[in-house]
């Protein structure tokens, strides 16, 4: 009896150069699938939406990812992990307590302008009851990026830098500048991500009020 050799319909073959190697498959997969979470959801998304886009079947889709779930999960562990790396650098270069906050805000908007669909794809999840369930590992990153700015916030206040508030409602309401700022900005508006955020940033930290208005 002839041996079977088939492979899995996605699997490269040695010395070919016309099918797609593993790791840029499943890159183009994840690429795909995070624009089609971060504009449809997890619920409107289907695994047949990214299969069709990637022109491959669903079986082949299968051989990368057992199911949705991990899919979405692989994409949101992964750019939280990145995030976190990324913003914890950038405040590691700055000494002062009021720099490392606004470099927080300064780095995740860099961050948010190269990754815009994979930090909405997350965002959906922890803001907009998307029915995918963070696992623990994607709930302990997203709980070590907000005490950066957490730690650095009451750092500030301690110093005297900032007043006296609750530094958990302050780096909430950065955060919620960060978070929504995605939904309305477009990336080819008269300012980058990174300008609008200094904006913010600047307004927060001297505040809206003249310092002699006219009455």
């Amino acid at each position: 009896m002839q041996k079977n050799t088939t492979k899995p319909s996605d699997a490269p073959e040695e010395g070919s150069s016309t099918r797609m190697r593993v790791e840029d498959r499943k890159e183009q997969l994840i690429e795909i699938a995070m624009r089609l979470f971060a504009t449809k959801g997890f619920d409107g998304t289907s695994l047949r939406d990214i299969a069709e886009e990637a022109q491959i079947t669903k079986a082949a889709l299968y051989y990368h990812f057992p199911n949705k779930d991990a899919l979405y999960e692989s994409i949101l562990v992964d750019g939280m992990r990145t995030l976190v790396n990324y913003v914890s650098a950038a405040m590691g270069k700055v000494a002062s307590p009021e720099g490392k906050v606004r470099e927080f805000m300064l780095s995740s908007a860099d961050y948010m302008e190269r990754n815009r669909d994979s930090w909405i794809a997350g965002s959906n999840m922890f803001w907009f009851g998307d029915n995918a369930k963070p696992r623990p590992e994607n709930l302990a990153l997203r709980d070590e990026y907000e005490k950066l700015l957490r730690d650095a916030v009451k750092q500030a206040i301690d110093s005297q830098v900032f007043q006296k508030v609750d530094p958990t409602i302050a780096s909430r309401m950065l955060l919620a500048v960060l978070n929504q700022l995605p939904r309305w900005h477009s990336p080819t508006g008269r300012l980058s991500t990174r300008q609008v955020v200094q904006q913010y940033i600047d307004m927060i930290f001297q505040g809206l009020l003249a310092s002699n208005p006219t009455r």
